[in-house]
């Protein structure tokens, strides 16, 4: 059954970013609309081209909608609860429907299983499927089988498995049913190389239910019992969804490009793993009690990074992978005309300070555990810091990778004096080879350069960068990691000083757009990580009903099934940025552990000198 040479005709229907939900198998993963359509899907993993690109385009670049063929009354959707399987239920005049959508976990090969069951009454149903290989540019030849129809283009191959009869329309293959109360008629999407044979049918009944234990076994685990136990749980589940399962990496995002301020340029690819954020990711992971997964993370991290320290990057691909060359997908519009549409990071060539100290403050709390490639994480450690002492004087582009040239970041330089505490630490306890002696001066040197150039005695705060005027969120995170109590004066005139300068519409910037020449144009929404450290900030400090306040009021920013972006439009009341975003979800857990009384910075040791403050990042 070829498709015919018509083009497909139609917009994408112009579903926000908050009405898509998330199914994944820990490989790759899928976001779907409330309308019922999945508009984007990378396969087979979280960086490979898509093959549905509609959310970046329109639907001439690649989509699969199941929905009812008349008008809808009420459409709902939810979690199932503790897992990653969205069921949304569709009501109409005739009746109601549930779709079940999910992923089960891979074997050979990735799948995405559609479920649809009729609750009431007969409701007609309708599916469109436009199959468009790399990222919406190529149409495959598609043909009919036995049940259902194989799309291929290349090395790619996808076939589809139904019981619904299929013809073609245009560019689209559309089926048309009836599903009445008590029935279900599936739909199984199959990825696979093209030199292959179409893999066999799926058991959809025994998937779902093996995909639900897997969930619910692995959500069981966790050790927060506080009064956020849902948001928690969710952010938990969302977390594990974007970790590449083979090698423990974890994506930032599993989008590209969805733009920071609609229309506007700010549109970055973020299906790679910053070190910065996976490390922030793992020891909120550790707190849960999600061990297995730290484990992993660490053999990741010392393969990624192992080699030359004066090599190691901000990002790395999924296996470790360094190079992520970064070009524009000039056929894609973008979401709701923003463009460019990139693929790939230019940040990777970037020199980023602030990961030193994540990734020592990762690798002193993560367990040890033999494998098989045989790298001693205190070597690479004492490698890593060694490089450290010789470039902690050099200016970089710091935690939010400004184009507008290097500067001396105070976050960076708190970052990397993290760094150094961390690993003088971890040596101590844990013996090593380590310099410990050279460590220790550094990391005096470094903490008596931030207090003396970050912090501005009149504006009584720490700011961006040395010799600046500007207020950065990132400072934070100054009392968070222990380079400071969160009593001391300047922490507290830090937070003040955000609150007055940075809040807007309630919700905190990362730093004024029209005063830092961040070498970009246009503005940004507000960015979410920063709004809960600040949670986190107010209630360490004794404003517990501040932080209360706002931290609920974050909550409700969460779309229907919990879900958050990297940014929030006060203005368009609307989420913008890549979705769903690490470390929005990551900013959450940490202020629930914090305001639950599981997470406290740790205070200074005895001996008071003005660099042995201690913490956990």
């Amino acid at each position: 059954m070829a498709e015919l040479k018509k083009k497909s005709t139609g917009p994408l229907h112009g579903s926000r970013i908050e009405d898509y939900c998330m199914i994944g198998d820990c490989e790759t993963a899928a976001l779907v609309s409330k309308g019922g359509s999945i508009d984007w899907l990378c396969w087979p993993t979280f960086p490979s081209a898509a093959c549905f690109a509609a959310l970046l385009g329109t639907r001439d670049h690649g989509f699969w909608q199941i929905a009812p063929k008349g008008k809808m009354k009420a459409v709902k959707r939810e979690y199932e609860a503790h897992t990653l399987i969205v069921q949304t239920t569709f009501e109409t005049r005739e009746g109601e429907v549930c779709m079940i959508d999910f992923m089960p976990q891979r074997e050979k090969h990735s799948r995405v299983v559609r479920m649809v069951r009729g609750v009431r009454g007969r409701v007609k149903m309708q599916m469109d499927l436009a199959i468009r290989f790399d990222y919406g540019r190529t149409v495959p030849w598609v043909t009919g089988t036995e049940d259902g129809l194989r799309a291929i283009a290349g090395a790619d191959m996808i076939s589809l498995r139904t019981e619904v009869p299929l013809r073609g329309e245009g560019l689209t293959t559309r089926g048309e049913f009836t599903v009445r109360e008590g029935e279900t008629i599936s739909f199984t999407l199959t990825n696979s190389s093209s030199l292959e044979k179409v893999p066999p049918r799926l058991d959809v009944e025994k998937a779902l239910a093996e995909t639900q234990r897997y969930w619910t076994r692995w959500a069981r685990k966790s050790q927060y019992k506080g009064p956020y136990a849902d948001a928690v749980e969710r952010s938990l589940i969302t977390l594990k969804a974007m970790t590449y399962k083979p090698s423990g990496g974890i994506v930032a995002a599993v989008t590209t490009s969805l733009p920071e301020r609609i229309g506007g340029p700010r549109n970055w690819d973020y299906r790679y793993c910053w070190l910065r954020d996976t490390a922030f990711t793992l020891l909120i992971l550790m707190q849960a009690g999600f061990v297995d997964e730290a484990v992993e993370w660490r053999k990741w991290l010392l393969r990624a990074i192992a080699g030359a320290p004066d090599q190691v990057q901000t990002i790395y691909g999924v296996c470790g992978e360094r190079q992520m060359v970064e070009w524009e997908a000039d056929w894609l519009p973008g979401y709701e005309g923003s463009k460019p549409v990139r693929i790939g990071n230019a940040a990777v060539d970037q020199f980023q300070l602030d990961v030193f100290g994540e990734v020592a403050a990762a690798l002193s709390r993560i367990p040890e555990e033999d494998d098989e490639i045989r790298v001693s994480s205190n070597s690479v450690q004492a490698a890593f810091i060694n490089h450290l002492c010789e470039v902690w004087p050099e200016p970089d582009e710091g935690i939010w990778e400004t184009r507008g040239g290097a500067k001396h970041f105070t976050h960076s330089k708190v970052m990397a004096w993290v760094a150094l505490d961390r690993a003088i630490r971890h040596h101590e306890q844990h013996g090593g080879k380590g310099n410990v002696k050279r460590w220790k001066k550094n990391r005096e040197m470094l903490h008596r350069e931030v207090c003396r150039k970050g912090f501005d005695k009149k504006l009584n705060c720490f700011v961006q960068s040395y010799g600046s005027k500007q207020l950065d969120a990132s400072c934070l995170r100054i009392g968070l990691v222990g380079f400071l109590p969160m009593e001391d004066p300047r922490v507290i005139g830090t937070i003040e000083a955000i609150e007055k300068g940075l809040m807007k519409d309630g919700f905190v910037e990362r730093y004024d757009t029209k005063k830092t020449k961040d070498g970009l144009a246009g503005s940004e929404g507000a960015f979410l990580a920063c709004s809960f450290w600040l949670v986190t900030n107010l209630w360490l400090i004794g404003r517990q009903s501040d932080a209360k306040l706002m931290f609920e009021r974050l909550l409700k920013l969460r779309n229907d099934v919990g879900l958050l972006s990297e940014e929030y439009d006060p203005v368009g009341r609307r989420m913008v940025g890549n979705f769903p975003q690490a470390l929005s979800h990551i900013a959450l857990l940490h202020s629930a552990f914090a305001m639950s009384g599981l997470w406290v910075p740790e205070k200074k040791t005895a001996k008071k000198t003005s660099s042995q403050g201690r913490s956990s990042v």
